[in-house]
């Protein structure tokens, strides 16, 4: 039987040590407790995040090993390199990120419902009109063909979920992103769960102590504080 620690609405209150997250399921750390700007900031400077199906209790996680990805190494397939050279995409910063939290909750091919539901969308969006949570938008005119939204903390951007409309759109929003955090001092993206899709694009696996050691540093320091503009 799975003993998790419970944590409890509108109470503040800390969070286990991500170290003592069960093996399996992997990273799985605590449950309960609510979405508030406040709670979701601590987690994340942390190296904790929430993910579980509308419906059911919140459920915190530090999964071992993290994915990651290396901003000044993110990899561009040739394939890629050539739909980029041919588009007439245009990119822009924090101008439809509602949009985008919504599109990323929408259902995609071969999966049944969404991990995205309304009270997480709501929370998101309260952290970007604090300033925490950031999206980068891929256009083909007015129509948004992709895009990718996370939280920024400090030196560490905490991605969350993408999508694309187009080919490539999910993609070239991840690559847009890496770019801007590498060229404003920002060397880590942590993408959490590893697949192959992230591998491909130069994702790479740190264990948790790692990655905790990194994001403690990384929290701490200061960014840009205009770099949330145009891409």
């Amino acid at each position: 039987m799975i003993h998790l620690p419970k944590l409890h609405p509108g109470v503040s209150e800390s969070f286990p040590d991500p170290r003592t997250a069960l093996e399996e399921p992997n990273g799985l750390l605590a449950f309960g407790g609510d979405l508030s700007t406040d709670r979701l900031l601590s987690a994340y400077r942390q190296g904790i995040f929430p993910w579980y199906n509308p419906g059911e209790p919140i459920l915190w996680w530090s999964p071992n090993p993290r994915c990651v990805f290396e901003t000044a190494n993110v990899h561009v397939s040739r394939s890629m390199r050539q739909l980029l050279s041919r588009s007439t995409w245009t990119y822009t910063i924090d101008k439809a990120f509602g949009r985008v939290i919504r599109a990323c909750a929408g259902e995609r091919e071969g999966q049944r419902g969404t991990w995205i539901g309304e009270p997480m969308i709501e929370a998101y969006e309260a952290l970007y009109s604090e300033g925490h949570a950031h999206s980068v938008e891929v256009w083909d005119g007015e129509n948004l063909v992709g895009g990718i939204y996370g939280l920024a903390i400090g030196r560490l951007f905490c991605g969350e979920s993408m999508f694309s409309h187009a080919t490539g759109g999910s993609k070239a929003a991840l690559i847009a992103l890496c770019r801007l955090l590498e060229s404003n001092g920002m060397p880590l993206l942590d993408a959490q769960v590893t697949n192959p899709h992230l591998l491909s694009m130069g994702a790479i696996e740190l264990s948790r102590d790692e990655f905790l050691g990194h994001a403690a540093a990384l929290v701490r320091e200061k960014r840009p504080a205009d770099m949330w503009g145009w891409i």
